[in-house]
């Protein structure tokens, strides 16, 4: 059974409620990160996650029920993360290009220091639809927002809509794919500009 099948909420009990909860919940996220990225889910163990982990088995089952479950909070966890560094990257106020432009220099830099996050989310799709879905779904919505400020700012265009978030989404999905995951040769904030060059002028020749 799959998360998809089973889905509820981790019961109270599970949340920790100390410091060296918080601290042993931490490493066992981390752990699994390490062993869904290099095993895959199907290969991937408890026992393994664990290990890396330097925790008991006991430990483990204290916060999840399953290797589904734990694979599924990782996902979110993962999400949470990226929503933080762009929220980071976001934090003093910038012209809309400029934002779209800080948003991906962060989104680059933490694929690079994460780069597991790809097959993670990529078996996320197969291992859980619905956070799969739900991860993209909140990025473009994230995105769409802030065209919809920049519109009302007048720094964009009237008509940009939900459709070009997940344009802008999918540019940066792959950009990371190629220059932060399968080789680190390019600078990201020439990958950025080169984003923020699309965005800003188009593709199409000018008369």
């Amino acid at each position: 059974m799959t998360t998809a099948d089973a889905r509820k909420p981790n019961p109270p009990s599970k949340v920790p409620r100390t410091e060296r909860g918080r601290k042993t919940l931490r490493k066992l996220l981390d752990a699994a990160a390490i062993e869904f990225g290099e095993r895959g889910f199907h290969e991937a163990s408890i026992t393994g996650i664990t290990r890396r982990a330097g925790t008991a088995l006991g430990s483990f089952y204290t916060y999840f029920d399953s290797k589904d479950e734990i694979f599924r909070a990782l996902v979110d966890d993962m999400s949470g993360k990226v929503r933080e560094a762009a929220k980071d990257a976001l934090r003093e106020e910038r012209p809309a290009l400029e934002a779209e432009r800080a948003a991906l220099v962060s989104f680059l830099r933490f694929a690079r220091e994460h780069k597991e996050i790809y097959r993670i989310i990529d078996e996320c799709e197969f291992v859980d639809p619905e956070s799969f879905r739900q991860h993209y779904q909140t990025t473009a919505s994230r995105i769409h927002e802030r065209l919809t400020e920049g519109a009302r700012r007048g720094e964009l265009r009237e008509d940009l809509g939900e459709a070009h978030a997940w344009a802008i989404m999918g540019m940066n999905v792959f950009l990371g794919l190629r220059y932060a995951v399968w080789s680190d040769e390019a600078g990201l904030e020439d990958i950025a500009d080169l984003a923020s060059s699309i965005l800003r002028e188009g593709i199409a020749r000018k008369p």
